[in-house]
This record gives structure tokens, sequence and C-alpha cells, in this order.
């Protein structure tokens, strides 16, 4: 007690005369809390630019600020539910910062973090940078003289320390915008576009659209939902209202209760291909122009609404342990993404089927076609759907011409798993539970008692308790394993049957992808088939084909081949890196399964009835 009262006797002298100040800690109670301000300006949008301004106050005690002299702000490397090293680093320029208006040291000391090093102990700090932003992806930022996009991650510094604090974000629109949709609360009492934001995570997980794009609003499970649209579309908004309700509802029946108090859509209609990233209140979808031009377009974008609204449960909340909290600097593994995305995946059309969007016979043509398209994949027989969850980083984000050959999609094949433990639990509980079941105990156990992420031992648990079934089989052969799937015993409890319509089939089959120049009729391989004619022949990626038996190819080699039968031999002459080559070919019988599911014949009534209900047919 001496000691400590004369180390305290000492420090207060010490502080007195002049030489420091008493050290702030997190926990110093009457030290005031630290506030963050981020604003965001976009003064000139036609250079790309955004212009971010992140301002630190009062934030000595919880970084040890004083204590070090420095402060590290980072830049986040990937985003949630983009499982890929994006390096938003790369977009950051004219990185500054100053203390009491006057510059300070600025280091950078990692790819992604910059040291500040402060004069006299500052325990307020500006920083200022630019950001180009020209991709417009869900996992980008974009700006044009058009409008403006952001994904946080991309956006957005944090400090280790501050990462809990709350914040509040200021976003100045450019000249002549008037419109900004964020799932954030506007911050009471601010004039213009500024939010509170609890902590990082949610700046992170709250994309934002800026400028003049149209917005509507529906009310789904009692919660108010805004759907902000950029591009030039047309569209039925009172159809499109309500279709958007008739999904959510349906979604938010699978769990029994919506967790948002509000939720945001983003949709953006530009060029080809499509796609969607899943946010905690929010999401943003990309499709083109065309999404509601048709009843298959507009039911395939309906098909994407469903995939990344269920995500709101499905991974947002209810998710497997290693997502979330998020390490903003590294690959965050996980080896169940087949049932992160898998299993939403398979709710997206059991969705559609159980609001009336697909009808029966349209939802089993869906089911058959997910299970052409694992079974026609050589890399189904070589990665596991396990492996292809971990190997994301590496894999799916960064297909190459082999990757058909040696890889599965985590989305495909853990799709179909999740139709086939549906139909299992359908089966084994005479139809009074299902995988929906599955999904609300483990929404209740992990996400609302326990507070945290599943393991892969728990969601097997949780599925067994479910369907009174043990599942080892399932898990070692078809999760962690690459064992052919055995579907009858799935199908059967519902009176149906797998049937290959190409079984007797004796067309030929080269086993080639090809890219055809529009211009000179010039097609060069871009992926050859494990085990095809092509392979056993010695053709390559990158050759580019000539002739067949001397005579010119013009058009796709594929549709040529069509027309002939298996067995057939030729010789092919090909252009490899200059030189011409002379390929002997021996055509095979074509390999690929085209099933459709077929009825069983005197079908028993415990079949039928368990048919209507997996079919929700009243």
């Amino acid at each position: 007690m001496k000691n400590n009262l004369r180390y305290c006797f000492l420090l207060n002298l010490w502080v007195l005369l002049g030489y420091g100040s008493t050290p702030t800690t997190a926990n110093d109670e009457t030290a005031p809390a630290p506030q963050i301000t981020y604003t965001l300006s976009m003064p000139d949008p036609a250079t790309h630019y955004f212009e971010v301004e992140m301002t630190l106050s009062n934030i000595g005690g919880v970084t040890n600020l004083k204590k070090n002299g420095y402060l590290d702000l980072k830049m986040p490397v990937w985003t949630p539910g983009s499982y890929l090293i994006r390096e938003y680093a790369k977009n950051v320029e004219a990185f500054r910062a100053t203390v009491s208006g006057q510059p300070v040291p600025v280091e950078k000391i990692r790819k992604n973090t910059w040291r500040i090093t402060t004069r006299n102990g500052a325990d307020t700090i500006i920083v200022r940078y630019r950001v180009y932003a020209y991709e417009l992806t869900v996992r980008t930022s974009f700006l044009d003289d058009s409008h403006g996009y952001v994904n946080g991650a991309s956006m957005f510094l944090f400090n280790d320390a501050l990462k809990t604090q709350p914040a509040r974000l200021v976003i100045q629109p450019a000249k002549s915008w008037n419109k900004v949709s964020v799932a954030l609360k506007p911050a009471s009492g601010a004039n213009g576009f500024v939010y509170e934001v609890p902590d990082y995570d949610l700046l992170v997980d709250s994309p934002i659209e800026i400028g003049n794009h149209r917005t509507f609003t529906f009310t789904a499970a009692g919660v108010p939902h805004t759907v902000a649209q950029y591009g030039e579309v047309e569209y039925n908004e009172q159809r499109l209202a309500a279709d958007y309700k008739r999904v959510c509802e349906t979604a938010a029946s699978v769990f029994g209760e919506h967790p948002c108090t509000n939720y945001t859509f983003i949709v953006h209609h530009s060029g080809p291909g499509g796609g969607g990233l899943e946010h905690q209140n929010s999401t943003t979808l990309q499709t083109n122009r065309l999404a509601y031009s048709t009843e298959t377009n507009y039911k395939g974008f309906l098909t994407l609404v469903a995939h990344e609204y269920f995500h709101l449960w499905n991974v947002k909340r209810l998710r497997p342990i290693a997502l979330g909290p998020f390490d903003y600097e590294n690959e965050n593994y996980t080896k169940a993404l087949w049932e992160a995305e898998g299993f939403t995946s398979f709710y997206e059309d059991y969705i559609l089927r159980m609001a009336g969007f697909h009808t029966p016979e349209q939802y089993m043509a869906v089911v058959a076609a997910d299970i052409n398209g694992i079974e026609n994949q050589p890399g189904n027989r070589v990665q596991s759907v396990a492996d292809a969850s971990y190997d994301a980083w590496i894999k799916y984000y960064r297909p190459n011409e082999n990757s058909g050959n040696s890889t599965i999609s985590y989305y495909n094949k853990g799709s179909v798993l999740a139709s086939l433990l549906n139909l299992s639990i359908l089966g084994s509980t005479n139809g009074e539970k299902n995988l929906s079941d599955a999904m609300r105990l483990l929404y209740s156990k992990y996400y609302k008692e326990l507070k945290r992420g599943f393991r892969d031992d728990e969601l097997k648990q949780a599925l067994e308790q479910v369907g009174g079934k043990n599942l080892d089989d399932f898990f070692r052969k078809y999760v962690y394993g690459t064992d052919p799937i055995d579907y009858a015993p799935f199908f059967e409890p519902v009176g149906l049957r797998l049937v290959n319509t190409n079984a007797n089939a004796q067309d030929a089959y080269l086993g080639v992808a090809v890219g055809l120049n529009p211009t000179n009729g010039r097609q060069t391989i871009t992926s050859v088939r494990r085990e095809s004619s092509a392979e056993r022949a010695g053709l390559n990626v990158g050759d580019e084909v000539l002739a067949i038996d001397s005579v010119r190819v013009t058009e796709d080699v594929n549709k040529l081949v069509a027309t002939m039968k298996a067995k057939t031999r030729f010789k092919m002459l090909v252009n490899r890196g200059g030189l011409v080559r002379e390929i002997p070919v021996t055509l095979a019988r074509l390999p690929l399964v085209a099933y459709r599911l077929e009825t069983i014949p005197n079908q028993t009534e415990k079949q039928k009835a368990l048919y209507n209900k997996w079919l929700a047919i009243k």
C-alpha cells in the first residue's frame, strides 16, 4: 500500500509541474466517449473518385494513441459474402492526416495499413483520402456522372480498437443529385443525409446508392421495405411491389419472424450478367435491363430476390461459426458454405414454389436441372462440397480452364443436398417436418439463444434431431466425400423416380468448349473435359481448330460433331502455338445425363400425401 501511494503522489506532482498528463484508459468513466465521423463526398463524379474525410476525436484512451504516439488505420481486403481477397486498398490515394489543422506524418506499413504519427499526444485526428471507384459489381464501389454506389468494405477505414464504437456517416451527394438509399438509421435532428452507425461492422454491411434513382415502398411481414431502382428500365411498379411482398413474406414464414425494422433493396439494371450480395438489413442486386421483359426473365429475377433476401436469416444471423465476427484482413475459412450458400440456393426456388410462382411441374424441373448440373461436372468426383467451401478463396472465385474437371460449386451441390435433406426429413417424419424445421431449430438455438454461429457437427446434429435419423453416411459420402449419390431412396417416399433420358443415346461427344471469333470464324478450344474424346486424343486448351478431314471448319465444331455418331473417326487439324498439327480423334458416346422426375407407377396414398406436402399442394 505504501508503494502505491508513493507512486500516485509522484505521478500527480509530475502532472502538476506540466511534464505530462494523466493517462486515460478505455475503462475511465470520466473520459469523453470517442467520436468518429465519416464524411463521403463526390465533387466530380465523372472522375470516378469518392472523397472521404474521417474525423476521430477522444480516441486516446481506447486506442493507446497517447501512449504509442501513433494510430493505425486499415482498409478491409475482402467483403463478407464474397470469399475472395480483393485488395481494396489498391484504389486508395492522396492519403493525408492533420492535427489542429497541421499535417502529421503518415507511413504505409502494410498493403492495407496507414500509420499516423501524432504530435504532443494529440487526441483528435482528421484523415482525408480518395478512392477510385469504377467497377460496378455488388462487391465493389462505383461512381460516374449518373450515380454512385458504395460497398462499405471498399470505402471506409477502421482501427481495430474502434470497430465496436458508434460513428456517424455524412453523405454529400454530387451537385444535382437528391437521393440517398441506405438501410442505416437517419440521425435525429441533423440536416441532410446524416446517419447513425452502431459499429464498423454495420457500416461495412450497409451498401449505399446515391443519385436520382427511382424508389418505391411496400410492407411485408409488418416491416417497411424500400426498393431503389437504378438504370433506365420499364416495369409495372404495382405488380413488382406485390410480387416482392409475396417473396418476402414466404421467406419470413420459414423462420416465423422478421428480425429487421426496415429493409432496403438496391437494384442495378445494367449490362448482361447479374448477381447479388447479402447484408444485414439490405441487399444489392444486379440484373440486366430486360429483367421484366418476359415471364422467364421475370421469374429469374424473383429467384435472385428470394436468394439474397433469405440470406438475412441464413448467413447474416444464422451462420457457420467462422462467418462473424469478421477478420477483414485475412481469409475467414469455413467448410460450411455448402449450407450458407447451398441451402439458400435451395430455398430460392422452394420459396417461389411455396409462393405460387412455380407450378409443381416447374419446380420438379428445377430440382432435376440442379441434379444434372452436378452430375455432368467431372469435378463432382474430385472435390467434396466441404472442400469446395474451404477452398472458395482460391478456387471458386478464380476459375481456370480446368475448373470444371477439378471442382464443384458449393452453391449447386449444396442446393442438391438441401433438396435431399428436405425429402429425407419429410419421409422420416411422415410429412410432419421438413428442412425448414431444422432451420428454425438452428436459428433459435445458435442465433437467438447462444448468440453465435454453429459448428459443422452442430449443423449435423440439428438435422438428425429434426429428421430422427442418423446422417453419418450422408455426411461422410456426400458432404465430406465424393461418392456417387443414390437418389432413389430420397425420391421414393414422394412417389417419384429420376429417369435419365440420355440413357440409350448414341450421339457422339467431343468434350471441348470453344471460343468463336465472329469476324473470321476461327475458334479456339477453351476447355477440355476430363476423360472425353478430346482429352484422349490429346487436344489442348489454346488449340485453334482449322479443319476436320481436310475440310475447313467455319462454325462451332460441336455443331458438326452433333451430326455424327459415336465411334466416328477423323483427323483434326489444329494450330498449336504457330505449328500446324494433325490429331486423330475417335468420338465416344455422349456421357452427359439428362434426368427428369417421373411419377412411380401405382403410387400409394401415403406417397401421394407426401408429394402434396413436399410441393405445398393444398
